[in-house]
């Protein structure tokens, strides 16, 4: 990797790392596997078929909110069940795709293609999000421009974070060479601890960790990835290609789940922070911030990944060095399990308890 990826600065291991030895990156200790049957569940499963539950691995960004109001909404449906599965870092997600533990998952782009690259065999089945990723300085900070943040420490998801490419073509953009921005990759929660302790300038992720600074006066936006990269995507819904052959009709109801629970997201904001806000472990007017300030922070709509979308993230992901090798947008994305028509998910939230 060039010498604008490094390995995360002594400052930050001085402030984050004994959280990181300490916290178990796989947060969740169920030992289902993936797929099981005999669960309750979303759309009614075809007459004579067991119902069944896949577990869906997901990061506490709003980038994969529609996981959770899936695994909301399947709790008290009738068909397959769909469970999310809470992961901190996307290395370990990637290693349980690689594994086989996982079979479906929501990821950073570049690193679907990438672990296809390696043999991993996924495919891309729909999109987790647009926009919704947030570049984050230091309330402190003077910086108007990436130009300003010569010299300092900014941290990203992963070298293989869409957030990456994207501060690439910014820094091209703005005339700033690789060598002049001390890049480290972090798990997203570490980040606001890590800017609030001084141990980093800025940082570029997935919502809320960016909100997170926001409101505890430690951070400021610099640049919405809107305002970048129009209508923005950093994660994919990616599904083992072992699972499309064997239940393509389990595939098909876990995408029209996710499709579903983004239409009611986008018309629901507060409720879908409600719903978000336990599978996070986060604050819910952080996730209601986000999710309303500005509403367009993030959408849940237009989720069909093109041709063009995806083909501009792997040539980008070749020139940067992530990819060794061309990739061809048909090769990594299964387009047939998109229902034709989205509807808002059946959700029914508690009643508030009388006071």
């Amino acid at each position: 990797m060039s010498r604008s990826i490094l390995l995360v600065a002594l400052p930050a291991l001085a402030v984050v790392g004994g959280l990181a030895l300490m916290r178990s990156h796989f947060q969740n200790s169920s030992t289902n596997p993936a797929v099981s049957s005999g669960s309750s569940s979303t759309g009614a499963p075809q007459s004579g078929a067991a119902r069944e539950e896949l577990q869906i691995g997901f990061l506490p960004v709003t980038c994969h909110l529609t996981c959770p109001v899936t695994d909301y909404a399947t709790k008290t449906s009738t068909g397959n069940r769909f469970v999310s599965q809470r992961f901190t870092d996307f290395p370990t997600v990637a290693e349980a795709l690689k594994s086989g533990r996982l079979q479906a998952s929501f990821i950073i782009a570049p690193l679907a293609m990438k672990l296809r690259e390696q043999g991993v065999p996924i495919k891309i089945v729909y999109l987790g999000h647009r926009d919704g990723s947030t570049v984050i300085v230091s309330k402190k900070s003077k910086a108007k421009s990436l130009r300003d943040l010569r010299g300092k420490t900014f941290a990203i998801p992963s070298k293989y974070s869409n957030q990456n490419l994207v501060i690439r073509k910014l820094m091209q953009d703005q005339n700033v060479s690789p060598d002049e921005i001390n890049f480290v990759e972090m798990p997203p929660p570490d980040m606001p601890g890590a800017l609030a302790s001084g141990a980093i300038d800025a940082y570029f992720v997935g919502e809320p960790f960016a909100a997170k600074a926001e409101l505890d006066g430690s951070g400021r936006v610099l640049y919405f990835a809107k305002d970048i990269w129009p209508h923005f995507i950093s994660c994919v819904l990616v599904v083992n290609e072992g699972l499309i052959k064997n239940k393509p009709e389990l595939v098909r109801d876990l995408v029209r789940g996710i499709a579903d629970s983004g239409e009611w997201a986008e018309t629901h904001r507060l409720d879908a922070a409600k719903v978000a806000a336990p599978y996070y472990r986060q604050n819910e007017k952080v996730v209601r911030y986000v999710l309303t300030q500005p509403k367009d922070r993030v959408s849940y709509r237009m989720l069909t990944p093109s041709d063009k979308d995806i083909q501009d993230i792997a040539d980008m992901a070749l020139k940067a060095g992530l990819l060794t090798k061309p990739a061809l947008a048909r090769d990594v994305v299964d387009r047939s399990f998109i229902p034709k028509t989205i509807v808002p998910a059946k959700i029914t939230m508690p009643t508030p308890a009388a006071s």
